[in-house]
């Protein structure tokens, strides 16, 4: 979790090595509220991925 420059709470979640894969989606006045988003994009580990029908066979 950080500030950014309106003073709001973010967070951003990044892989093993380093690479940003995840990045809150607004800015919380509340550091608990910001909390609570990353609460909610941890339990969501187990939701399926959903791809546009004619992206299936892609490779």
């Amino acid at each position: 979790m950080y500030k950014d420059n309106r003073n709001e709470w973010r967070w951003r979640y990044d892989a093993s090595n380093a690479e940003t894969i995840a990045v809150s989606s607004e800015g919380y006045v509340k550091r608990s509220d910001c909390q609570r988003g990353i609460d909610i994009m941890k339990a969501s580990y187990n939701s399926p991925v959903w791809l546009p029908y004619d992206l299936l066979d892609a490779a």
